[in-house]
């Protein structure tokens, strides 16, 4: 049992009234809003993570996107080369938009 307050006639012990507050003198407040607080907390870390990862799909889709089209070598006139960056286009392109509407619906 605890120490009975001086003056306090005998009533509640200190260490009594201690862990009836909650234990650890409510070093964390209410553990309901602290368990609410770490929830919204994860939440938004999941939030952020989601968004990083979108970020770096899209980002790998362009990057893609561009290294394609560097790589080729153009020849040929004005016709000829564009037939060259379309057929490249057609390659890359579609793996592009996939990681793009990934990263799209991962946000959602």
């Amino acid at each position: 049992m605890g120490t009975p307050r001086p003056g306090a006639g005998g009533a509640k012990p200190v260490y009594d009234e201690r862990m009836e507050s909650g234990g650890l003198g409510d070093l964390f407040g209410d553990p309901e809003e602290l368990q609410r607080r770490l929830a919204a907390f994860a939440e938004q870390m999941q939030g952020q993570q989601r968004l990083a990862w979108a970020d770096n799909a899209i980002k790998l889709a362009v990057d893609m996107t561009v290294a394609a089209v560097e790589r080729v070598n153009l020849q040929g006139n004005a016709e000829a080369q564009a037939e060259q960056i379309r057929t490249v286009m057609a390659r890359v392109f579609p793996e592009a938009v996939t990681l793009v509407r990934e990263a799209r619906e991962g946000l959602q």
